[in-house]
């Protein structure tokens, strides 16, 4: 039997490093593509500035990459020492996306980066964009195998349970690649990450021409990336929704929690915009709700509606007691391999196994379970609805603020008076955290709301976990939080540093404070 917190360090100590890398990911997916459109536009432009300006962004994007890869190396430590149980049960289907990830995408990233950097005055301009491009897809690959491996652990297809190796094994790589899950979150982590390059990138603008410092550089780069930020805002607002109307579906727990709703009601639902959901009590107070919203915004229709929690509370105690033979069949057959009369029972209960798993939480003997111990496995298969609630409703407001800023930005560039809107430019250097901000939040709603599962329906969080000593997690959780929160403080002094640096003087984009040089520039304008 897990001690139950050696499990609950585990899970904290694998979310703040989670939380720590995620802060570096979207911002290089974003920047490799915002690179490989700037350098395009040198390409076929010719034009000098904008070589300056991808050669600017580059260096802040190489300072972001190096310590995002410094945060996710120690992660895929992680899966082995302290989810060993997790590791090889379903090694056989999470280890091929991890090792493609390794062998494929994250080689061409790291090899092309560095030809990127010391690439200019080295390769033809053809030849350097083509790096440029092939950097940002090693980057966006590198997503996708990440994105099918926690897909699997969110929707697991393509895989069965092997009852004579006592593991899940791997059936479709097909199934496991094409899986909707994972199809939907690729996309949607993706463009996420191009919205957070857009905030980035338009928010230092917005500081350089506060400054009125290389204002051409920063009026150029405002413009390429809230129009590139507008884009994909509205993407990944619109592909935020189907995925939650795919992850309803394959989690309907997931759902209930993300909007609260705690009892099932007929069609049309209300949407509980605010609530204070309470676990104990398994009600809302204080909600504020919008009439048929709900029924809109889940099922696209006022007819259809989706169960709740006490309806999916009672099927999961059902499909407890449905799992308790297939435990009982597979503790049978890992004494007696050959047992026909055990595996045929197994087979006939294999589907709700993981739940049989929930139970011996409580009843280690699941064939003496008592009601009461089915009815805390059944309670325990719903998530902290609070947490997903409220990190919900934070992603979908961060979204639908940064579409407003974006729209705005777009107006105010495209008729050229972004630099006299001080006060909305001084809002553009505020936004930079946001983007951060909701795809951690959205980070939150996905593990939190997937819980008690590691890999839903199939694995329990309890089973999971590594057998550490209570001290042992401690001290390997102070270690980490101390390590990466220097990475954090070293990554922010080297940005800033960079950011004071700039992107070097030229007469385009001289500060318009330097009486001296405003004047050299009007008698160029004059002669």
């Amino acid at each position: 039997m897990h001690d139950i917190n050696v499990v609950d360090l585990s899970r904290l100590q694998f979310a703040l490093t989670a939380l720590y890398h995620f802060l570096f990911v979207p911002l290089t997916l974003g920047m490799s593509f915002l690179l490989a459109a700037m350098e395009t536009v040198y390409f076929v432009t010719g034009k000098d500035i904008y070589k300056r300006i991808t050669q600017f962004w580059s260096r802040l994007f190489l300072i972001n990459f190096a310590l995002g890869v410094a945060t996710g190396l120690t992660m895929e430590f992680e899966f082995g020492t302290n989810w060993s149980f997790y590791s090889g049960f379903v090694g056989d289907i999470f280890g091929a996306p991890l090792a493609i990830e390794g062998l494929m995408a994250f080689f061409l990233e790291s090899t092309f980066v560095g030809l990127m950097a010391f690439g200019w005055g080295r390769l033809r301009r053809g030849q350097h964009l083509a790096v440029t491009w092939l950097v940002a897809l090693g980057s966006n690959l590198s997503a996708l195998w990440i994105l099918v491996a926690n897909s699997f652990m969110q929707a697991p297809t393509g895989a069965h349970f092997n009852p004579a190796t006592m593991r899940m094994e791997l059936t479709s790589f097909t199934d496991l690649i094409f899986s909707h899950d994972a199809q939907a979150k690729f996309v949607h982590t993706s463009i996420a990450g191009y919205v957070t390059a857009a905030v980035f990138v338009a928010g230092v603008s917005a500081w350089y021409l506060l400054k009125r410092r290389h204002v051409d550089i920063a009026r150029r780069s405002f413009r390429m990336a809230v129009l590139f930020g507008v884009l994909a805002t509205a993407g990944v607002i619109t592909l935020g929704d189907a995925l939650g109307f795919i992850g309803g579906q394959a989690q309907p727990m997931k759902l209930a929690a993300m909007e609260g709703l705690w009892k099932t009601e007929s069609a049309p639902m209300p949407f509980n915009l605010v609530a204070f959901p309470s676990q104990e009590d398994q009600a809302n107070h204080g909600a504020v709700r919008v009439p048929y919203a709900l029924s809109l915004l889940v099922t696209h229709s006022l007819t259809g509606s989706v169960p709740g929690i006490d309806r999916l509370e009672q099927d999961a105690a059902t499909r407890i007691r449905d799992g308790i033979p297939a435990v009982t069949a597979l503790q049978t057959l890992s004494a007696q391999p050959g047992n026909a009369d055990a595996l045929a029972q197994f087979h006939a209960h294999e589907k709700d196994l993981g739940y049989g798993f929930l139970l011996q939480r409580y009843a280690p003997d699941v064939g003496k379970a008592t009601d009461a111990q089915v009815a805390a496995a059944a309670r325990d298969a719903i998530p902290q609805v609070a947490p997903v609630f409220w990190s919900f409703r934070a992603m979908v407001a961060l979204g639908l603020a940064m579409l407003a800023y974006f729209v705005l930005a777009v107006i105010y560039t495209m008729r050229n008076n972004v630099e006299h809107k001080r006060w909305f430019l001084k809002i553009a250097v505020w936004m930079i955290p946001a983007p951060f901000l909701a795809c951690e939040t959205g980070w939150l709603v996905a593990e939190l709301g997937r819980q008690p599962w590691t890999v839903y329906d199939v694995l329990p969080t309890w089973m999971s976990a590594s057998t550490h000593s209570v001290g042992y997690m401690i001290f390997s959780l102070v270690g980490f939080v101390t390590l990466y929160t220097a990475f954090i403080v070293v990554e922010m002094y080297l940005m800033v540093r960079a950011i004071r640096q700039g992107p070097g003087e030229s007469h385009g984009d001289a500060p318009l404070n330097d009486r001296s040089q405003a004047a050299r520039l009007a008698g160029y304008a004059e002669g």
